[in-house]
């Protein structure tokens, strides 16, 4: 892969995880503060994008895949979106704000797999140069954190019109980066060639948990800015920024693991990270216990690494060659897409009930909650999950 070619693919991923990274952490902090939005109207709103994760795979897979340009889709797409992101600002009704995030969504999150597409489809040996693209993703987000939080811009409508500008600005990039034709090809529904897998019991367990994990995934994603904001912590969404700081650094150490502790060990590590994590946040605070705080933001590394990242290499290694794609996807769908779907409506019913007043929670109470779900997920996995095979993976 040529250098100017790697250029622009790093500059596309970095876009494609800034925006993404400008509206979504702070989105329940802004609709408290502009739209006196409930915990349940908030849970709505993260649905939004579980709901379209659900449906991008079959918009990517039967359309986009077929007849267009993944380049050019993307650019469309991108631009599209970024008119959506200016107009956020203007609505102050709850439901309206809801349509236009879900639409949002159903813009934004299949412009996912076809970046992945570009990439791919310039590479010369995708295993080890793509890691080196991805990582400017992950660089994208922590940006534009560290920029929301320094600036304190958490309760602003500003974080709608920075990830505007920059889908814009991606969305006219995308019309310069490499052809990336059609496929051409006919193709069933995305993913359902991967139910074989269930007729293994260790996967179906696994598979299980994976969806049911995903309840106290969705606490993190939609209220942890929230309830920093609410104690009064300082550039919350800079320091929410270690967590992508720790999935980086973690996810260098999940080869070697995998090969030498196993699967079942990975997976558990991760889900016994989910309940220390929301343990520090129930019990953490301002003053002396202020670390817990921090131990919960940077444990997000082993949560997400050591189960989902986990969970992909145990998926494709389950699927072999032939179905590892279509793997893939139904394992996004079970949990970025239905496991985020349940866990967003269910968080913010679970925030609801915990309103000391209009501008404060009991938020010991409310993340006790995700960490009962996520014991009870690992006590589950330890009973049912037995995988007789040894796994590896190439480091």
């Amino acid at each position: 892969m040529k250098f100017k070619v790697g250029s622009q693919l790093a500059f596309m991923m970095f876009f494609e995880y800034f925006i993404w990274g400008a509206w979504y952490v702070t989105m329940s902090t802004y609709m408290g503060e502009h739209l006196g939005s409930t915990g349940l109207q908030k849970g709505a709103a993260y649905s939004a994008l579980a709901i379209a994760t659900m449906i991008s795979p079959f918009f990517v897979g039967l359309v986009a895949d077929r007849y267009f340009a993944a380049q050019r889709i993307m650019g469309i797409l991108h631009l599209l979106g970024g008119v959506l992101l200016f107009l956020v600002p203007m609505i102050g009704n709850n439901g309206v704000f809801y349509w236009t995030i879900l639409l949002y969504s159903l813009l934004y999150m299949p412009t996912i797999a076809l970046s992945n597409s570009v990439a791919f489809g310039q590479m010369t040996d995708p295993g080890k140069q793509f890691p080196w693209i991805r990582v400017f993703g992950t660089a994208g987000w922590i940006v534009a954190g560290t920029i929301i939080g320094s600036c304190g811009l958490e309760k602003t409508a500003t974080t709608f019109q920075l990830a505007a500008g920059a889908s814009v600005l991606l969305g006219l990039f995308s019309f310069v980066l490499p052809n990336t034709p059609p496929k051409g090809r006919e193709s069933q529904a995305p993913g359902t060639e991967a139910f074989v897998l269930f007729r293994e019991k260790p996967y179906l367990i696994f598979f299980i948990a994976a969806i049911l994990v995903c309840i106290p995934l969705s606490f993190y994603y939609g209220f942890a800015n929230n309830f920093l904001v609410e104690l009064g912590m300082k550039n919350s969404a800079t320091k929410m920024t270690l967590g992508q700081y720790s999935e980086g650094l973690f996810i260098l150490a999940i080869p070697f693991l995998f090969n030498r502790i196993g699967v079942k060990n990975m997976l558990l590590m991760g889900m016994t990270a989910w309940i220390l994590r929301y343990v520090c946040f129930a019990y953490g605070g301002l003053g002396a216990n202020v670390w817990m705080l921090y131990a919960g933001i940077i444990l997000h590394g082993v949560c997400y690494d050591f189960f989902f990242v986990t969970g992909y290499m145990y998926t494709e290694k389950k699927a072999g060659e032939k179905i590892k794609n279509a793997a893939q996807q139904l394992f996004t769908f079970a949990t970025y897409g239905l496991g985020m779907f349940i866990g967003t409506w269910f968080s913010g019913y679970i925030v609801d009930q915990h309103v000391v007043t209009p501008a404060t929670h009991d938020w010991k109470a409310v993340w006790l909650v995700p960490a009962y779900i996520a014991a009870a997920v690992l006590i589950y996995f330890i009973l049912f999950f037995r995988e007789k095979k040894q796994l590896t993976v190439n480091q």
